[in-house]
Order: structure tokens, then C-alpha cells, then sequence
């Protein structure tokens, strides 16, 4: 076999010069497109791996936030259970305090109660007893009764101030003697002049009966009164009974 030079080195000449166009004309634009593609992957990546960190700080802040609403809310949840006991206990301590007063109350009201109750019975046993006195003594009569009830009425007056006694013998009209029963003319007689002595003067009497005073006189104007009988005795024991009561 013969080997023809030549044509070998031209074969190699052409096949250089197709491995020189070859790299001008298509490996270099691969090559630059691939490195454009690679640049272009690897900015993806990049971007991708910040996007991915932002994530993840994102997701970081969340979990956080989420913790964060967990622990407030088991706070919440704890402060309210704590407020509504207290509330409770506030609430029973009221109604305890409310129930106490109205115990105390009630006992209050069924001790006035009780003392009305014996204020009361003790007033009705002092009028009973004092009817009973004023009917026992209206049984006896005036009687002798009239001249120490008479004496006593002239140390009344005698008592009085001067100006009084004055106003007394001025009054228009005389003086009204109330007496238990009428009396005869020699009993007014002396009344009369009892009372003219007691007053240092001549005052008008005018006579009239009452028999509720039950024995004894009084001695009336328009703006004054001036006892001496059973019947003010009695009042004024009855009065006596009941405040002591």
C-alpha cells in the first residue's frame, strides 16, 4: 500500500481549517451562550437562595409571632382566670356582707319590733290602770277632795309671777272656774275670795262644771290653764307610766 502525502496533508490541512472555523464560527457562540446560560442559572440560584433565606426568615418570623400569640394568649387566659376568681371571691364576700346586713337588719327590726310591742302593752296596761283609778275615785265623790284640790289651786296662783297674777285680773270677760259638780253659793263664795286674795284683786268668775275632772278645779282664760284636779293628776300620771315605758 502506498501512502500518498499529498493528499494526507491536504486532508490535514482541511481538517485544521474545519477545526479553526469550527471554533470561529460555531464552539465560540456555544461556549458564550452556554456561559450566558450559566451566569443566567447561577443569578436564578442566587436569587432563589435569597428568596429561600427571606423565606426562612419570614417563616422564622412567623413561628416567632405565632410563639409570641401562644405565650400572650396563655397570659390573657391566666390574667382573666385570675380577675374572674377575684371577681368571684368579691361577688361572695358581697353577698356575705349583703346577707350579714340584712341578717342584722331583720334583728334590729325584730328588736324595735319587740320593744313597740312592749312599749305598747306597757301603754295600754298604764291607761287601763289609770281608768281603773278614775273610775274608783269618781265612785268616791268630790267630797272632802274639793278643799285640798281648792287649796292647792290658790298655791298655784300664789306661785305665779306678778305679771301673770296682772294679766290674770285683766283678762276681759272674768275668769272661768271649772269644778268635778256644781257648787252652792257659799262654797263660790269662798272660792271667790280665796281667789281675790291670791291675786290681790276682785276678778269676774264664771262658774261652770266638768265632771271628767272627777274632783278639784281649774282656773281657764282664752290663753291659760291652770290645774288642780284628779283628772290633770291622772294625765300627768299616765304621761309618768308611758315614757318610763
Amino acid at each position: 500500500m502506498t501512502i500518498d502525502w499529498w493528499t494526507l496533508g491536504l486532508q490535514a490541512v482541511n481538517v485544521l481549517i474545519l477545526v479553526w472555523l469550527l471554533s470561529r464560527v460555531f464552539w465560540r457562540p456555544v461556549a458564550d451562550a452556554i456561559a450566558r446560560r450559566q451566569d443566567k442559572v447561577e443569578t436564578m440560584l442566587n436569587d432563589a437562595q435569597a428568596t429561600q433565606a427571606k423565606a426562612d426568615d419570614m417563616l422564622a418570623e412567623v413561628v416567632a409571632a405565632r410563639d409570641g400569640m401562644a405565650a400572650e394568649r396563655n397570659t390573657l387566659l391566666s390574667e382573666a382566670a385570675l380577675q374572674a376568681e377575684g371577681a368571684a371571691k368579691a361577688a361572695l364576700q358581697e353577698a356575705a356582707a349583703k346577707a350579714q346586713a340584712m341578717l342584722k337588719a331583720a334583728e334590729l327590726e325584730s328588736v324595735h319590733v319587740n320593744d313597740a310591742n312592749r312599749v305598747a302593752a306597757a301603754a295600754q296596761s298604764a291607761e287601763l290602770a289609770v281608768d281603773i283609778a278614775r273610775k274608783l275615785l269618781a265612785r268616791l265623790g268630790a267630797g272632802k277632795a274639793n278643799t285640798a284640790f281648792l287649796d292647792l289651786l290658790i298655791d298655784a296662783i300664789e306661785a305665779l309671777p306678778a305679771q301673770d297674777r296682772a294679766a290674770l285680773t285683766a283678762t276681759a270677760g272674768g275668769l272661768d272656774l271649772i269644778s268635778a259638780t256644781d257648787l252652792d253659793s257659799a262654797t263660790r263664795m269662798r272660792i271667790e275670795t280665796a281667789v281675790a286674795a291670791a291675786l290681790d284683786a276682785q276678778p269676774r268668775l264664771n262658774f261652770h262644771t266638768d265632771p271628767a275632772l272627777i274632783a278639784g278645779f281649774e282656773l281657764r282664760t282664752r290663753h291659760f290653764v291652770l290645774h288642780s284636779s284628779w283628772a290633770a293628776d291622772l294625765d300627768a300620771i299616765l304621761k309618768d307610766l308611758k315614757d318610763a315605758a
